[in-house]
């Protein structure tokens, strides 16, 4: 009796295969490459999706090694943020807008970090040992790009790291909103230096109840679908640059589903 192949949600369908086909790296020359990359991709959600450890992938998949080797080497080139920006350019053009953003939403989140040894600080205002993740989107909620420090680093000082690493679809950028932690001396240092202004958006000093701030909830849900993944629930990795890596194949997930 044939075996019944074992379907995952965190499977990649046809049609987000298409799109992602294309952009793929291209082997290099030499022995001709054996594993599937499909397949490889597959895994790589897998772990995303379930937060297991690499070596608990199921016989389904290649092999860990292999998949890891794909995961890591991918990182270390930036093939996963050109995979992301791509798709984030198509997702754009396709819901009708520019593929450049002219406006976006910053905030940052704290997360714990476990037993796995790497840099890690406290955060004082959200009482969490562990790293700080400072993640810029547009008005879609769609990642522009991503930091990942420490929870010790204050939010304006992870948002001078974060400007510096702004990607090309960036360069139209007009206004980012941002909340309170932001205001002072980083809206100067952003006026001399950047095209675009920081707009602090304050909650109500009148109430303590739950305020829907305007524009600043966009960024709030973004974090929501990150949350989606069990790898990303908490600091898994001894490498900030892997928490970055994480981040951005999340959010590649998402769109690839809305773009199928």
């Amino acid at each position: 009796m044939k075996k019944r192949k074992q379907r995952y949600p965190s499977n990649l369908s046809d049609g987000a295969w298409r799109y992602l086909k294309p952009h793929l790296p291209v082997s290099a020359m030499g022995r001709p490459r054996v594993i599937s990359l499909r397949q490889v991709i597959k895994a790589i959600l897998y772990i995303l999706k379930t937060g297991c450890q690499w070596r608990q992938l199921p016989r389904e998949f290649p092999a860990w090694t292999a998949v890891y080797y794909y995961f890591s080497s991918w990182s270390a080139t930036g093939t996963w943020k050109r995979l992301h920006h791509l798709l984030h350019a198509r997702l754009r053009e396709q819901c009708g807008r520019h593929k450049h953003p002219t406006a976006g939403c910053l905030d940052s989140q704290s997360i714990k970090c476990t037993a796995v040894p790497g840099a890690r600080g406290f955060d004082a205002g959200k009482m969490v040992n562990g790293r700080k993740r400072h993640i810029l989107v547009d008005t879609l909620g769609l990642l522009l790009v991503a930091v990942v420090t420490v929870a010790s680093v204050q939010d304006r000082d992870g948002a001078r790291l974060l400007f510096r690493q702004l990607p090309g679809s960036c360069k139209k950028l007009k206004k980012i909103w941002v909340d309170g932690g932001y205001s002072g001396r980083l809206v100067a240092w952003v006026a001399e230096r950047f095209k675009f202004c920081l707009a602090v958006v304050l909650r109500p000093k009148e109430t303590r109840k739950f305020v829907l701030l305007p524009r600043r909830w966009v960024v709030e849900r973004t974090f929501g679908w990150l949350n989606h993944s069990r790898r990303l629930s908490k600091s898994y990795e001894r490498l900030t640059l892997t928490d970055e890596t994480w981040i951005y194949i999340a959010m590649t997930r998402i769109m690839l589903n809305r773009l199928a």
